[in-house]
């Protein structure tokens, strides 16, 4: 089994239209100035945790904001694309060492303008499991808020939050 791959790209096929409610919401963060966050996820537990603590962060910091990845990553005429593409930074918060997600918007915006973050090493369970499903949701929630709460501090710290502000 192959361990290693090379870069590539994929072909998607072009959409007609793009989400109401999301170019609403797109523009209105965009004319905010807020840092988009982006995250992981699908039924792996790691990927959950992750797309939790998107939500904890982006909830709780009022310079940052929820973008969806799918929209970004395949509707690139949409609000949503555009608000990641020109946003001062972006915040990305993986939910393993493979960085899926991370890797895309690096392509989109750049090393530079990306803060990219693997939440597992802030909780370091679960790597035995697959399925969400498997871990109760108040524990899943609780382990999510916890890192959510280190990695805000790691963000002021490092001052990230204070450039978003400005």
């Amino acid at each position: 089994m192959e361990t290693h791959t090379p870069d590539f790209s994929l072909q998607v096929q072009g959409v007609k239209g793009f989400c109401p409610a999301g170019e609403v919401y797109a523009k209105q963060q965009f004319e905010n100035k807020t840092i988009p966050v982006l995250s992981c996820e699908g039924p792996c537990i790691r990927g959950e945790i992750a797309r939790l603590v998107a939500n904890f962060i982006a909830q709780d910091v009022p310079s940052l904001a929820r973008a969806c990845h799918a929209e970004t990553f395949f509707v690139p005429h949409s609000s949503m694309a555009r608000w990641v593409k020109d946003a001062r930074q972006s915040i990305m918060i993986d939910g393993c060492f493979l960085k899926c997600h991370g890797r895309v918007l690096r392509g989109l915006v750049g090393e530079d303008r990306m803060v990219q973050i693997d939440a597992l090493p802030f909780y370091k369970k679960y790597t035995d499991i697959f399925l969400m499903d498997d871990v109760p949701e108040d524990e899943r929630k609780a382990v999510a808020r916890q890192v959510a709460d280190k990695i805000i501090s790691e963000l002021k710290e490092d001052r990230v939050l204070m450039a978003a502000a400005a």
